[in-house]
């Protein structure tokens, strides 16, 4: 049996940030092994982790997101965790940037346990084992609820710095300004669809419907209320349309307009809502 030290047990204590009495069992039951210490002491933590994941709340968080506008590939993830101390916390906001960058640029993964499985582009392990050690020394549960890439341009936006809200706009042409510039329009005014087409027809219908009604409801004339309800539909398509919504950062113009003077077609888009699929 090999002695184990006061130094050795602090050594693996600074190297863990585990408390001194876990430190020294797990080097006791890996005869002194600093290496061996470290699995096992993981090892246990993942068992942990595993054990809680059912009843501890993770309703907090970050986006990951990363973005190479000229390469042609983003990503998103939701890294969640137990307190918002924690989700500001520098490694955890590492983390989730790994993931993200490692699923943007890796070979892409179906599910967040397939993107755990990947190199870290930070750390000389997986994913999983980066996760896994932070766990360790912070003992606070992680959940790596949703993952996104997409094979394209795009513009990303993160807002109060991925703590709430994350968006990915993908387009063709234009710039990575301009991009994020929309998507830090669509975190603020959060348009359903790009264009007018994308709406859904009985969403449309149903608007219309309502318009007719309230103008007859108005005792409006037969004649004039199609020309009316025309009218307001152009408002009800500024809400709920991109292309057609004031562009936040200059309301004389329309996002629509905004992107074409940038030489840029607007795709699809996606928002994220911190612990809201």
């Amino acid at each position: 049996m090999a002695e184990i030290t006061a130094a050795t047990v602090k050594a693996l204590r600074e190297r863990t940030g585990l408390p001194m009495m876990d430190c020294k069992k797990a080097l006791v039951e890996t005869d002194g092994d600093p290496e061996a210490a470290v699995d096992a002491l993981r090892k246990k933590g993942v068992k942990t982790q595993e054990t809680k994941m059912g009843t501890r709340d993770t309703s907090t968080g970050r986006m990951g997101v990363y973005t190479d506008f000229e390469g042609g590939v983003s990503a998103m993830v939701e890294l969640q965790c137990e307190s918002a101390p924690v989700a500001s916390h520098e490694e955890f906001i590492s983390l989730a940037n790994d993931m993200a960058k490692q699923l943007a640029t890796g070979p892409g993964a179906a599910t967040p346990e397939e993107l755990l499985e990947q190199a870290s582009p930070s750390n000389s392990g997986t994913l999983r084992e980066q996760k896994d050690d932070l766990y360790n020394r912070i003992r606070e549960v992680f959940n790596l609820s949703r993952i996104l890439r997409i094979d394209g341009s795009c513009g990303s936006y993160a807002h109060h710095a991925g703590v709430t809200k994350g968006v990915l706009l993908e387009v063709t042409g234009g710039n990575a300004e301009a991009a994020k510039d929309i998507c830090m329009h669509i975190a603020a005014m959060n348009p359903t669809a790009v264009h007018k087409d994308d709406l859904a027809p009985e969403l449309v219908a149903r608007e219309r419907e309502i318009l007719v009604e309230a103008a007859r409801g108005e005792g409006k004339p037969e004649q004039i209320i199609d020309k009316m309800v025309d009218g307001r539909m152009r408002q009800f398509y500024a809400q709920q349309v991109l292309e057609e919504q004031p562009f936040v950062k200059d309301d004389k113009q329309t996002v629509g307009k905004y992107a074409e003077d940038a030489n840029m077609k607007l795709i699809r888009f996606v928002t994220w809502e911190l612990g809201k699929e």
